[in-house]
């Protein structure tokens, strides 16, 4: 059988050569939303994903692969365009900011090289100008596109997109949508029972978390069913011996403590690669079935792909070359980032080996289930607040709602849930101290550009873009921001007094962070520099004026951090608003905004994300409903 395989293969390929295609097609599968620890292959005995595990089988799995972000389009950007989102600026989710005219999507190059390139279809990337962006980069881009409108012998780069794991399958839209979207297309045979899986140990096994958690296991189990036939019809079309095929998530698993958390479940992804057998030697790791340790992530897929494409790579791609004879070192370790989705707001920085994570929360006064609106729809979310203030959460399970530390370490080997943090054990001295230096060092030498406020921005893209601007010192004193950045999240006695002293810097981002870290202080900390902060209410840089409001009032009770907050809360700048807003959702006591609140969710012209906060703190004092139907 495996010679007539071979023989088959050898006719095909000069069958193809006829036709002047000597290049691998290639066929990417990305899927929504998924962590590796609930799929098959990837050692979740519950799960049934036999197609994307025959893939593995016969392929190539990675168990140390990362997406850059947390979120869809922070994700997508650094995969579509292969520079990274703290680069390029577009850390925060569906903000589209504008990038320099010489960065194009990688399919650009590959329609440079003779590819013929399909979307199947999904975008989000994350940038302005989106359908001319689109269009340099995609010969097709619709739910009908795909490989069959080539020319004869012409290669293709096609990816198709599956959306049936997404987040709205697994937890946001309502049990009734998920019935329909997901069930109802699942045989009765393909359905798992709610008492068919372990639960994860951060949720609480009850029958209401397993119903929801079921939600998981079935949308995956559409997903595979989908792959299959996606493979079934490369086969017909006698296409399955050309093509390399690439199958990941696009970032980790859609439930809550997952998708945009900064920690191992947010980013590690599920990652295969299958040559077929004319193209095995271009796999370094070999085929049939090999497991490999190497550490990925997607800055690497867009030279990885113009490479095996013969495409020319442009000199702002710093990502590695993972096939072929030019194939770049491995590395030892990898940078990670997590930035705002929606309305939620956060800035997280992690260092990895695959073995260690490790994670600084430099804004840790918001838990790891901070409020995003999208993720406070769904009945699962619901019902861990339920149980929360019933009090039936064990430790674990309560501390997603509490303060983060400004650090996690875990050992992402032995403790797969992330639920012991090693920061103080003795014993990970020597581990730390070497991630802690890799992340400033990585900063430092990316230029990280997200260490600017959001509504630092919107200023700047008036004029310029943020992958240019961040460059020069003169802009952008990257070290001394980072000095002052480096202490947010610390906390103590001993942080605060320098914290308090870098407020009279005359750098607007130094006194921002500076300030910014004073909101992760205790209040015993803070009660000595009560006038320093109240000052500060009236700083001339609102991202100050507009935390020192929230700290002065959560605090101190001062009366004109309330009037400065229900200001900013209403202003016309969506920014400025937003920060406010998400400052209020944490204060103890929000009966006196409920009016201005109620004001600014009305108000025409609010954006997607100002109206989400709005309604995150209007249903948390019980005023609203919390449904998909009350979104808007």
């Amino acid at each position: 059988m495996k010679n007539k395989l071979r023989l088959s293969s050898i006719l095909l390929f000069f069958s193809i050569a006829s036709f002047g295609q000597t290049k691998p097609n290639i066929l990417w599968i990305t899927i929504e939303d998924t962590s590796p620890q609930f799929i098959g292959c990837y050692g979740n005995k519950d799960a049934s994903t036999p197609n994307i595990d025959r893939l593995a089988s016969e392929g190539v799995k990675f168990t140390n692969a990362f997406s850059t972000g947390t979120v869809c389009s922070p994700s997508r950007s650094t995969i579509i365009t292969g520079v990274r989102t703290f680069k390029l600026g577009t850390g925060h989710h569906r903000s589209n900011y504008p990038k320099p005219d010489y960065i194009y999507g990688f399919p650009y190059f590959l329609k440079q090289a003779g590819y013929y390139t399909t979307n199947n279809s999904k975008g989000d990337y994350n940038v302005s100008n989106s359908k001319e962006f689109i269009a340099d980069a995609w010969h097709e881009f619709s739910n009908e596109a795909g490989w069959w409108n080539r020319k004869p012998g012409q290669p293709f780069f096609a990816i198709f997109n599956y959306m049936d794991s997404h987040q709205s399958r697994t937890m946001t839209d309502s049990y009734e949508q998920y019935t329909k979207d997901v069930l109802d297309e699942l045989p009765v045979k393909d359905r798992i029972g709610e008492q068919a899986f372990d639960m994860p140990p951060f949720y609480k096994d009850s029958p209401e978390m397993r119903k929801q958690m079921a939600r998981v296991y079935n949308a995956i189990k559409l997903t595979d069913n989908k792959i299959g036939q996606l493979l079934a019809k490369l086969k017909e079309n006698h296409l399955l011996d050309s093509t390399i095929i690439f199958f990941y998530a696009d970032h980790g698993e859609g439930i809550p403590r997952g998708k945009t958390n900064g920690i191992d479940l947010g980013y590690r992804v599920p990652f295969i690669a299958w040559f077929p057998p004319m193209y095995e030697h271009l796999s370094p790791w070999g085929v049939g079935g090999k497991v490999s340790d190497e550490l990925i992530d997607f800055e690497d897929l867009a030279p990885t792909i113009i490479n095996l494409a013969g495409g020319n790579i442009p000199d702002y791609l710093k990502g590695r070359i993972l096939t072929g004879d030019n194939r770049s070192k491995p590395v030892d370790h990898l940078l990670l980032s997590s930035d705002r989705s929606d309305n939620g707001t956060d800035l997280v920085r992690t260092i990895t080996n695959g073995k260690y994570i490790y994670s600084r929360n430099f804004m840790p006064f918001m838990p790891q289930v901070r409020y995003i609106h999208y993720m406070e729809m769904g009945d699962i979310k619901q019902q861990m607040r339920k149980d929360l203030k019933a009090h039936t959460l064990n430790a674990f399970q309560k501390s997603l709602f509490e303060e983060r530390p400004a650090e996690y370490l875990f050992d992402t080997e032995n403790d797969k849930w992330e639920a012991n943090n090693l920061v103080n054990d003795p014993r990970m001295k020597p581990v730390l101290a070497k991630m802690r230096q890799q992340l400033t060092t990585d900063i430092l030498a990316a230029r990280d550009v997200m260490f600017l406020p959001e509504y630092e921005f919107g200023l700047i893209s008036k004029t310029t873009n943020l992958y240019e601007f961040r460059l020069r010192d003169e802009n952008y004193p990257i070290k001394e921001i980072y000095e002052a950045a480096s202490l947010s999240g610390k906390r103590g006695g001993d942080i605060t007094r320098k914290q308090i002293r870098l407020l009279k810097s005359k750098n607007n981002i130094v006194r921002y962070w500076a300030m910014t870290g004073l909101r992760s202080q205790s209040e015993k900390d803070l009660k000595p520099y009560r006038s320093a902060v109240v000052a500060a209410i009236l700083d001339e840089y609102p991202p100050v004026a507009i935390t020192a409001s929230a700290i002065a009032y959560q605090v101190f009770k001062e009366k004109a951090g309330e009037e400065n907050l229900k200001k900013y809360s209403s202003s016309d700048n969506m920014d400025l608003s937003l920060m406010s807003i998400n400052y209020l959702l944490y204060v103890d006591n929000k009966q006196p905004f409920i009016n201005t609140i109620k004001a600014v969710h009305e108000m025409k012209g609010r954006n997607y994300n100002v109206k989400s906060a709005a309604l995150d703190f209007l249903w948390s004092l019980g005023l609203v409903p919390n449904t998909p139907e009350n979104e808007k």
